[in-house]
């Protein structure tokens, strides 16, 4: 991705400065800041990233490359500790919805992914 190029994350701000520093420095100043940085390393593949970004109590052992097509981060609602999103993406010929609650935690300064309760839905076909 071009750093001029608008960041994924939908804030429409340049990737350079928005989510790529916070994916390449890891300080995120907020749980909305973290989840927004999480979508753009899930749509660009910075996999070392969100592994890093699990609070270390949920945290998989690994995070493997997907070939998931996203499309959109629509933010919903985001409080101090959570956000609430749809995230659109395209599997196939469908087009999918992914309707999430997640939670987030500071451990040792940093915010952290917890978890989430979501929902997957199509939306339509292409």
């Amino acid at each position: 991705m071009n750093k001029h190029e608008t960041c994924p994350c939908g804030s429409g701000c340049s990737f350079a400065h928005c989510c790529e520093s916070i994916i390449k420095h890891d300080n995120a100043d907020s749980a909305e800041t973290l989840m927004r940085s999480r979508y753009s390393a899930y749509v660009l593949g910075y996999w070392d990233y969100l592994h890093l970004s699990w609070h270390p109590d949920t945290r998989p052992s690994s995070v493997s490359p997907t070939s998931t097509n996203w499309r959109g981060l629509n933010i919903i609602n985001a409080s101090h500790d959570t956000v609430e999103f749809i995230a659109a993406f395209k599997e196939g010929s469908a087009v999918m919805a992914l309707h999430e609650i997640s939670r987030f935690q500071q451990c040792d300064g940093h915010w952290r992914y917890v978890d989430g309760t979501c929902d997957v839905s199509e939306t339509g076909r292409s």
